[in-house]
């Protein structure tokens, strides 16, 4: 079988010419992609998204990983016999399932990607929100029901990613902090995402999702949004359903510091990398 072409040297050239101007505005910035859905469980994208983190720290980049894993939770928890269920399109966890939650996110999920990283040339270090006390979480306690261990960020030291970034380690980060009292609460990892972009000054906090981004009521992507123009289409039902906890999330990111978010398709070949490096961009970005 032959090799796929590569392109001639002038096409090369040009591919080159485009990426650099965007090279060098995201040179020793920080961008947070979180990580998740349905692309972690297929293992050739896994492995094409562990290749584009590499490239983007090769390139000076700062890439700050934070992955979720509900199926996989989710899988687990049947296994070992555990009745799961959810409010408010948040798992509700007692103590056996924060241990099982914990256990899959810290543990098999985080070294997953951490190898996927590794085995492409990068230096990845998986972490979780307990390390260094990274983030303190709360519990979440706006729900119609007792979600139990469910906690949202309450406040972020980065200490321990301050000592991590600019040397060229790929920090991953599972969404399970300690709250002050002591417990240890799942996290939803949008949120957890979100805190973590903000307290670093991230320039680009990037959802990889299963879609391609916002749509309009024609179902074209919508490249650019301001806040404004979110909540006006959420009150006019463009924006409905799955998409406006993604949307709020968002907002929160951006109100938390970070310079811009963005909304794309993690199944897509190399979306990181083409949202980052050309002049079209893959998803849809939203700033304040």
């Amino acid at each position: 079988m032959t090799e796929p072409t590569k392109g001639t040297p002038q096409e090369q050239a040009e591919i080159l010419m485009q990426a650099l101007p965007h090279m060098l505005r995201y040179d020793d910035t920080i961008i947070v992609v979180k990580y998740g859905g349905h692309a972690m469980g297929n293992e050739e994208v896994a492995r094409r998204f562990a290749k584009d983190m590499v490239l983007l720290e090769q390139s000076g980049v700062n890439p700050v990983v934070v992955h979720g894993g509900g199926p996989q939770i989710g899988a687990m928890l049947t296994k070992l016999g555990i009745k799961s269920e959810f409010a408010s399109g948040l798992r509700i966890t007692d103590r056996a399932t924060v241990e099982v939650v914990e256990m899959v996110l810290a543990g098999s999920i985080n070294k997953q990607i951490v190898g996927f990283i590794n085995a492409e040339g990068g230096r990845a270090i998986g972490l979780c929100g307990k390390d260094g006390n990274m983030v303190q979480a709360r519990k979440v306690t706006d729900s119609d029901v007792d979600l139990g261990f469910v906690g949202e960020p309450e406040k972020v030291d980065t200490t321990v990613l301050d000592q991590v970034l600019g040397r060229e380690l790929i920090p991953v980060l599972a969404p399970v902090a300690m709250g002050a009292d002591g417990e240890t609460y799942n996290v939803n990892a949008d949120t957890f995402a979100g805190a973590i972009a903000g307290a670093l000054g991230a320039k680009r906090l990037l959802f990889l999702t299963d879609v391609p981004g916002v749509l309009d009521k024609d179902r074209n992507l919508i490249k650019e949004l301001k806040v404004d123009d979110i909540r006006r289409l959420i009150a006019d039902g463009t924006i409905t359903g799955g998409m406006i906890p993604k949307v709020e999330t968002c907002i929160y990111a951006l109100e938390q510091g970070v310079e811009g978010v963005v909304i794309l398709d993690g199944q897509a070949p190399h979306a990181v990398l083409v949202e980052l490096l050309t002049d079209h961009g893959a998803g849809t970005l939203i700033t304040r």
